[in-house]
């Protein structure tokens, strides 16, 4: 299914929403996914939606802090250290309460290419991480009789 505001012009958020709530979604994760939610899932599915950020976060987030940006901030601060933060999505861009973070060393020499490539191994790690814990979490809480 592909939906996007070319296949639901003006329409998106009731799209999604409704694609979530049919499929008795439990977890939204939107690894990356570059728009914002619309108001009606973020409402919908509050405190159940997670995503995953290029750095590590608070430090070098926000809006427009996605892609190559986030890696040359990184390296123009200074910081000797990078890597993934999986939050929890909120109304503003990259505030919602952190659940993880991986560390992934800036090296000598490293240019926004070469950073970026490290951290995206560090994200393909810790996003199925941290899905598999919610989900054995979640799981704990559910009565057998349920399961």
């Amino acid at each position: 299914m592909h939906l996007s505001d070319r296949t639901h012009p003006g329409h998106l958020d009731e799209a999604i929403l409704s694609a979530l709530t049919g499929h008795s979604a439990d977890l939204v994760v939107t690894a990356g996914y570059m728009k914002k939610l619309g108001t009606r899932v973020r409402s919908a599915y509050a405190s159940r939606i997670i995503n995953i950020h290029p750095a590590l976060l608070p430090r070098h987030g926000g809006k427009g802090m996605y892609g190559r940006a986030v890696h040359e901030s990184v390296l123009a601060s200074g910081d000797k250290i990078s890597g993934p933060t999986v939050h929890i999505l909120t109304d503003d861009y990259d505030t919602g309460p952190i659940i993880a973070q991986h560390q992934v060393p800036v090296l000598p020499g490293d240019t926004p290419d070469s950073l970026a490539v490290r951290v995206l191994g560090a994200e393909h790690q810790l996003l199925p991480t941290v899905v598999q814990q919610i989900a054995a979490q979640r799981e704990s809480l559910t009565p057998p009789e349920q399961r």
